[in-house]
């Protein structure tokens, strides 16, 4: 069974690291998926976002792993999808960041897949 090494921080405040990486990047349409009480939940939270590029997919996902190693020192347990940049996964998991071309977010619509998660959507803040 996988673990995370830093089980000081809760899933709840990863969630919050790997969206500050998002936003970072100007991640847009920022979701958390809130898969605590979904049955079967492979996560504790997923957090989705949109970017509109190769290279803006790109920075997001890099933004989201320096985030988390410059607050917890933490790696990803798993990682995908660099090479085609249509969707990145990034699994530290308890959270599962997915950074998604706009196109291929609507295509997989996960949100709906796990329409019984708890979901939240962060408000662009301009920086």
């Amino acid at each position: 069974m996988k673990q995370r090494k830093n089980k000081e921080v809760s899933s709840q405040d990863l969630s919050q690291l790997v969206v500050k990486g998002m936003i970072e990047k100007k991640g847009q349409d920022v979701a958390i998926l809130d898969l605590r009480q979904v049955k079967n939940a492979i996560a504790d939270y997923f957090v989705i976002c949109s970017g509109t590029s190769d290279t803006q997919i790109d920075a997001i996902a890099d933004s989201v792993e320096f985030e988390v190693h410059k607050a917890i020192a933490e790696d990803p347990w798993h990682k995908e999808g660099k090479e085609n940049r249509e969707w990145i996964l990034i699994d530290y998991v308890d959270v599962v960041a997915h950074v998604f071309k706009k196109d291929r977010r609507q295509y997989y619509d996960i949100e709906e897949l796990w329409g019984d998660a708890e979901r939240t959507l962060i408000e662009e803040t301009a920086a």
